[in-house]
């Protein structure tokens, strides 16, 4: 397997338990389960490819396993997921007040 598609698999695990975190230790943004790993999969691509862009070293892998690209995808993906599932879960209470 190429080491995009492993660092997207990374990026998606890493969201959507970070989605599932987030809403774990915030009650107000809960989306319920599909709803939060939905989100924090998204969100964990979108925070793996903008950590990427941003530390190039964690996103060229090396041949073979390299930890650190690894550990970056991990790191990214999580806090990526967690981010876009308490945004959602905000914009989601927000709109059902009005």
């Amino acid at each position: 397997m190429s080491s995009t598609i492993i660092n997207l698999i990374i990026q998606i695990i890493a969201g959507a338990i970070g989605g599932n975190a987030a809403a774990a230790g915030m009650d107000k943004v809960d989306l319920g389960k599909v709803g939060n790993t939905v989100a924090g999969a998204l969100g964990g691509v979108g925070g793996g490819q903008i950590l990427g862009a941003l530390v190039p070293a964690l996103a060229a892998a090396a041949a073979g396993v390299d930890l650190k690209a690894v550990v970056g995808q991990l790191v990214g993906g999580s806090v990526g997921g967690a981010i876009l599932t308490i945004i959602v879960g905000m914009l989601k209470n927000a709109m059902a007040k009005s």
